[in-house]
């Protein structure tokens, strides 16, 4: 268990709270996950809820997209919040559109046109971003009934959320077979662990849609939130938010986020790709590339609560997105409204339209590969 989280428990500790309450179930780990009725659908399919708790780190989950429907971690004095945005009823999700704490698929992000072309073949997707396909279409995986197993194993405890994606989906080559696990450790880092096998050549790109404030969901804007993001490049994206194919440097713009400083700081300033995005909403191209296993690639720092979130990840990018588009109508479990810059994502992927730039990272997947990506998420205080 790293310092800072020996702290808060100790801190908690003073406070008069038990282990339990802290989320630290038993000293060689995490209780068993629970699952409970979340609501049911038009049809009267059922919608479950699990709920983890290892290392100080309290997660809940729900079949309906695979989301992350609470995520609750201590602040520096013990408190717990919930620092991920979402609702407190299965109807609010079924109707949104914001994808607040989805499992994202097929394909994470934009693909221009909702077109490309494999092995010769031309592919025409669900179009439900003007005339773009994002974050798989319009029934994409944080539309679909997931298959949920819990799990302990050693210390660790966790969720397999599985599904499968027919042949044609949304326009999608291939039956694809997808495995999500989601694992608490008893350190209290949430790790996601995708992987996915293909009938017939296809593209993927998961992902998940988690917006965090870690002051705590309802508290009000992230943009006294403190990012570093190690990443020295980033794709400058045309009026529909597609990728125009350039690698652009950070240096001297907005987007450098190579030294941590306030999300606010730079937001308003009239560079033409915040003004486009009314905020940022992009892809940095992360420094270390493609690689074997996750590394970190990215800090989070509230510092009112003094609350922490560390980005590991294998993969070569990550989608910055600033909340830009909340607007005030959606009411979370806080019975606080969502307004813009109330809640912020950081989505690793590879690049948005990577199907249509050959120059970028291929999301290619064929017969008899394994689609393997990881992130790690390490909260502290």
């Amino acid at each position: 268990m790293e310092t800072s989280r020996r702290t808060v428990i100790a801190a908690a500790a003073a406070a008069g709270l038990t282990a339990a309450t802290i989320g630290t179930a038993h000293a060689s780990g995490g209780g068993k996950p629970e699952k409970e009725l979340f609501g049911r659908l038009a049809d009267g399919t059922k919608i479950y809820r699990w709920s983890l708790a290892n290392g100080g780190t309290r997660l809940k989950v729900i079949s309906y997209g695979g989301i992350v429907q609470s995520l609750e971690i201590p602040d520096r004095h013990g408190h717990y919040a919930n620092v991920s945005l979402g609702y407190d009823n299965l109807a609010s999700y079924v109707a949104g559109t914001t994808f607040f704490g989805a499992t994202i698929g097929r394909y994470g992000n934009r693909i221009a046109k909702g077109q490309f072309t494999l092995d010769g073949k031309s592919y025409q997707l669900s179009v439900n971003d003007g005339v773009n396909s994002l974050h798989g279409g319009a029934k994409g995986f944080n539309t679909k009934v997931w298959d949920i197993e819990g799990f302990t194993s050693g210390s660790d405890v966790g969720l397999h959320l599985y599904y499968t994606s027919v042949d044609g989906e949304m326009g999608y080559p291939g039956t694809l077979k997808v495995r999500v696990t989601y694992t608490l450790t008893a350190h209290g880092d949430w790790r996601i662990d995708y992987r996915a096998t293909t009938d017939r050549a296809t593209v993927v790109n998961l992902t998940n849609h988690t917006y965090y404030n870690l002051a705590g969901e309802g508290s009000g804007g992230i943009y006294d939130h403190e990012l570093h993001l190690a990443a020295g490049r980033f794709t400058p994206t045309d009026s529909g938010l597609i990728p125009t194919g350039e690698l652009a440097k950070v240096a001297g713009t907005p987007f450098d986020f190579r030294t941590a400083k306030p999300i606010g700081r730079d937001i308003r300033v009239g560079h033409p790709q915040l003004v486009t995005a009314k905020g940022f909403d992009h892809n940095w191209v992360l420094d270390k590339g493609v690689t074997t296993r996750p590394e970190h690639i990215a800090t989070l720092r509230d510092p009112r609560s003094g609350r922490t979130l560390k980005i590991a990840t294998d993969q070569p990018g990550v989608q910055f997105y600033s909340g830009n588009f909340l607007d005030g109508t959606l009411v979370g479990p806080s019975g606080r409204t969502y307004r813009q810059g109330d809640g912020m994502c950081l989505e690793t992927q590879h690049f948005p339209d990577s199907p249509n730039h050959p120059s970028f990272p291929s999301t290619v997947l064929r017969p008899g590969q394994t689609y393997r990506t990881s992130t790690v998420h390490s909260f502290g205080a």
